[in-house]
This record gives structure tokens, sequence and C-alpha cells, in this order.
């Protein structure tokens, strides 16, 4: 047997010597770009019962089978940490949900802002985006991505249990991400972050914001940084306190 070459999601229940068939663009990656033969060992995993090692036992035209051997990892449940963003441009966006998953990020929602450039969103292309983030950084699950909402009624059925920092670029004198977050680290386990559309968020909405008694207004520094950078930078801050504070179960 050869050492697995890659990590494959797969949209099913995996047990022990469950069989396993590979078809269309899964198959295209593992016949033409990794070049897999018989008997290779493939590792795979399903969002919820841990990784698995896999056999491929048959390889043809249509489909690649697959024979699932054992279980090396158990599942690990990520940090819950929501990206609500206002759609940009495909391609920063491909980037910023890539990035995303590998910082744990639990759910994406997009969210129609007054000054949102973007409304229509190719749903099949954030997953499969979020999908092959998850094969690359290891995770054991795949984000999920919500259909778009208007901010109005997403801070109208907000949960109170869930911290919503918000990076306010137009008042450089609130405190840093950093600071708010580590001093309200113990008062949440559920956290959500949200970044405004290229043109920020409109005066009315601000007010929306503020008013939420579970929002944290915080700035991200004197520099004004692009909605993808923005994003990334917080939620990197953000996992990284939130892991010394409530490390993920095994």
């Amino acid at each position: 047997m050869q050492k697995s070459k890659t990590r494959l999601f797969i949209e099913k229940q995996i047990s022990q010597n469950l069989m396993i068939y590979i078809k269309e663009k899964q198959l295209h990656f593992l016949k033409n770009v990794l070049r897999v033969k018989l008997d290779d060992i493939i590792s795979i995993f399903d969002g919820n019962s841990g990784e698995w090692n896999a056999k491929i036992i048959s390889i043809s035209k249509e489909k690649i089978a697959l024979k699932v051997l054992k279980k090396i990892k158990e599942f690990e449940a990520q940090p819950d940490i929501w990206l609500i963003f206002a759609p940009i441009k495909l391609f920063r966006l491909n980037i910023t949900i890539q990035k995303a998953v590998e910082l744990g990020v639990s759910r994406f929602v997009p969210c129609k802002t007054e000054y949102s450039n973007f409304e229509k969103l190719n749903y099949k292309n954030l997953e499969l985006n979020a999908i092959e983030a998850s094969q690359q950084c290891e995770r054991l699950d795949v984000p999920k991505i919500e259909k778009i909402i208007n901010l109005q009624s997403l801070l109208e059925n907000f949960p109170s249990d869930r911290a919503l920092v918000f990076c306010d670029e137009s008042d450089p004198s609130l405190p840093s991400i950093y600071e708010e977050v580590k001093s309200q680290v113990t008062n949440y386990s559920k956290w959500a972050v949200i970044i405004g559309p290229e043109g920020g968020f409109s005066a009315q909405e601000k007010n929306q914001l503020i008013n939420k008694e579970n929002v944290l207004r915080v700035t991200l520094g004197k520099r004004i940084l692009r909605s993808d950078t923005a994003a990334i930078s917080s939620l990197f801050c953000i996992q990284s306190l939130i892991d010394k504070r409530h490390p993920v179960l095994k």
C-alpha cells in the first residue's frame, strides 16, 4: 500500500468496509491530476464522522471505486465562528472563503447592505471552494454557506448569545479588536464578525449595529483595509484568542 496522496470530502456517511464510487470532478482530479493507481490509499472525510483511509480497488472511465478501510482520525468540532460579509468580486471572494475556512469559520452568511455592489452569488462555486479548502487544510468538516440575507433581517433575528464583532473603519479611537475580544472571551462561546462592502455601512446601518446589545464595535487600525483583508485579519485575531480559552475537544 502507498501513502495517502490526498484528502477527499465525501457527501455521504462513511463507515468501515463501505464501497464508495467517485465520479465527475473528483474522478478527474484523482485520475488525471494525481494519476492514482490500484491499491493506492486515499484519505476521506464526510464532515461528521472523522477521517478514514480508503483503498482504490478499481479505476474505469466513468468512476473510481473505493473501499473504506479504517478510521484514522476522530471528528473534531471547530470553534463556532460565523463570517458575515457583503459580497465582493468573485476572485477576492474566493480567496476570502479559502482563508476563512483555514481559520476555522463554521458558517458563511452573505449579507446585502445599502452600499453592496454585488447581489448574485454562485453558491455552488462557493461550496466547492469551501470543500477544496477543507480538504487542503485538513479540516474534518466543511463550513455551511447560507443564502444571502439583508442586514436588517439579519440583525432582527441575530442570536443574543453570539458576540457580533463590528469592524468600524470610521472611528480609529475605538478599542482594537484584540483588546475588545480578549476582554469578552469569557462571556461568549459563539462568535461572528461582520464585514461591510467597499463603501462601508451607511449611517443608518451603523446605528442599527451599534444599538445591538451583543455587538462589539472595534477598530482594525489606522489604515483602511479592503474587505477581504479585514475579514482575514479579524478572523485570525478572534480565532487565536478563543482557541486559547476554548480549546477544541478531541
